[in-house]
């Protein structure tokens, strides 16, 4: 017995060790983490001065930063999240956003701001660069934009919220932890007492995904919070977006294009309109720029007016960029000076003529120069709306490449956006084709409508075609109207045939070296593109241009304006 006792002793000590063992392991596995994760970390600052933001929910890639105390967010942030309404005037040093009545200026690096001609101070610097980066104050693009936002410290983030969707939210039943991950062993974010409410983002099997107060987005156990309840954020209501009013007509509108290349030109109106139906506005293409201070040439004539008046016509006088190559219009666009300079020209023009409307026809703007033109466009738009003097801007068909246009925000602060609906292949084009197909057509008009009211809205027709010779591997053509076309098809003897396709009659013939083609616009494929007008319900039709126009063609168009 005395030598089975020091065995029994021996394995005594070892269950105890292994139950110790076990026991410490699953103390190991089970047992919840007291280790924190490094904030700086977590919520990835950048260095001094840096403020990660949450979005709503979401972390997002763009920080504001922290200067003098104050939050700063970069002018391509403001632009994203906020309002792309502010514009950065490089040649004059200027941040500016315009209103439906007034253009609100800062200097950058200063503390003033001007409303029209009134002026206050801030007690922070507005805008100032950080390198060659523009920041502005987040207190001053909230007096323009509708958000909150909260800084927290230790480390700095800010909580943002631009929506006040309905959230789920459920209350900590227990004093616990935020942990970066589901599971006992991930690190502390946060500690959250008992009653505190916490926003549920996701619910797993045995974790929930929530957002604590500070911004803080991980996980608690489930069996620590309540039952989820529906909550009805209040919305910040700091900011109330402001009504552009608009100059636009109760009425379609048929606008037909008047090419005036001299003052001798505006006799021509009246026997131009001789045999035109249903047109109530006409655009003489009066004005051009003439150089990079924003001036221009005229051609206006107040006995032009006066005339159209007496038939019923409303005048929209047309200024163009492209007349005198040697303007660049980036130059006269982009600096606040030049472009005032312009807008009190043409609003001189406008008020001493006694036109009804401005449209703006200008081409090839570059990509650089698409903000200087849209800030140009709503600078322009004050006065027109102070004055009752309708503002249209022209357009391309929209594509990818002429986004820089933005047509959404012309469709707000324009009366009309038109769209010049042709040159789908044009005289620089490397292969012939169409001038208009109808997919062509009906694209520009659903992607116009998608971004622009459909009242404000206005498609442009070719009354010309093109006649297309290919010999050998250079391609050319000539632009005719309507009648001239009819008449070579006749002198050639071409046997045209209706496309399916483009929805014109497509002609050809072969001389000597030469191939020539021609699909048409006529009655037929100009009847098809109204009907596609009206299926989409837009504000009516524009020509170009008069001197292309037949008798029967309007016949066409006013079956249109008449339905």
């Amino acid at each position: 017995m005395k030598k089975i006792i020091p065995v029994l002793i021996a394995v005594f000590m070892i269950i105890v060790i292994a139950v110790i063992g076990v026991g410490a392991r699953l103390m190991e596995k089970y047992s919840y983490s007291k280790e924190r994760a490094d904030l700086t970390e977590y919520f990835e600052v950048r260095g001094e001065g840096d403020v990660p933001v949450i979005l709503q929910d979401e972390r997002i890639e763009e920080h504001a930063r922290l200067i003098d105390g104050v939050c700063y967010f970069d002018l391509a942030t403001v632009h994203k999240y906020f309002n792309d309404r502010f514009f950065l005037d490089t040649k004059e040093g200027l941040l500016l956003y315009t209103l439906p009545d007034a253009i609100v200026s800062t200097l950058i690096g200063e503390q003033t701001v001007s409303v029209g001609t009134d002026g206050s101070t801030r007690d922070y610097i507005i805008a100032r660069y950080e390198g060659d980066v523009l920041y502005v104050a987040a207190d001053f693009v909230k007096e323009y934009s509708n958000f909150s936002y909260t800084l927290y410290t230790d480390p700095y983030r800010m909580q943002v919220y631009t929506e006040w969707n309905p959230r789920q939210t459920a209350t900590i039943l227990k004093d616990t932890q935020v942990r970066y991950q589901g599971g006992v062993k991930s690190d502390i974010l946060t500690d959250v007492a008992k009653g505190t409410e916490v926003t549920v983002l996701e619910e797993m099997e045995n974790w929930s995904k929530v957002k604590a107060e500070g911004a803080f987005i991980g996980y608690v156990e489930n069996k620590r919070l309540s039952e989820q309840t529906t909550v009805e954020p209040v919305p910040v209501t700091d900011y109330v977006e402001p009504v552009y009013t608009s100059n636009t007509r109760d009425h379609k509108i048929n606008l037909a294009w008047h090419v005036v290349a001299s003052v001798a030109g505006n006799d021509t109106l009246v026997p131009m309109l001789a045999e035109a139906k249903s047109v109530n506005v006409v655009s003489p293409t009066w004005f051009a720029l003439s150089d990079n201070a924003g001036n221009f040439t005229s051609f206006a004539s107040q006995n032009y007016v006066d005339t159209a008046h007496d038939m019923g016509l409303e005048v929209w006088a047309l200024v163009d960029n492209f007349t005198n190559p040697d303007v660049d219009t980036y130059e006269v666009l982009a600096g606040l000076s030049t472009r005032q300079h312009l807008i009190d020209g043409l609003i001189g023009a406008a008020l001493q003529y006694r036109l009804d409307g401005i449209n703006i026809d200008f081409e090839n703007i570059s990509l650089y120069a698409g903000e200087p033109f849209v800030e140009f466009i709503r600078e322009l738009s004050i006065p027109c709306r102070q004055n009752g003097i309708v503002l249209s801007v022209d357009n391309y068909v929209p594509m990818g490449y002429t986004d820089h246009y933005d047509r959404e925000e012309q469709g707000i602060v324009a009366d009309y956006v038109i769209i010049m609906g042709y040159d789908e292949h044009h005289k620089n084009s490397e292969t012939a084709g169409s001038v208009a197909s109808i997919d062509f057509v009906e694209n520009g008009i659903a992607n116009t409508v998608a971004q622009v009211p459909a009242h404000k809205v206005i498609n442009a027709i070719p009354l010309y075609t093109r006649i297309w010779e290919t010999k050998g591997t250079s391609v050319s053509s000539q632009a005719v109207g309507i009648g001239t076309a009819k008449q070579y098809i006749a002198d050639h003897g071409i046997v045209t045939a209706w496309d399916e396709t483009t929805c014109q009659n497509y002609g050809e013939y072969q001389s000597g070296d030469s191939y020539y083609q021609i699909w048409m616009e006529d009655e037929e494929s100009i009847r098809v593109k109204l009907n596609i007008m009206s299926k989409y319900g837009i504000a009516g039709v524009a020509e170009w241009q008069l001197a292309f126009a037949t008798d029967s063609v309007w016949d066409v168009i006013a079956e249109y304006m008449n339905q």
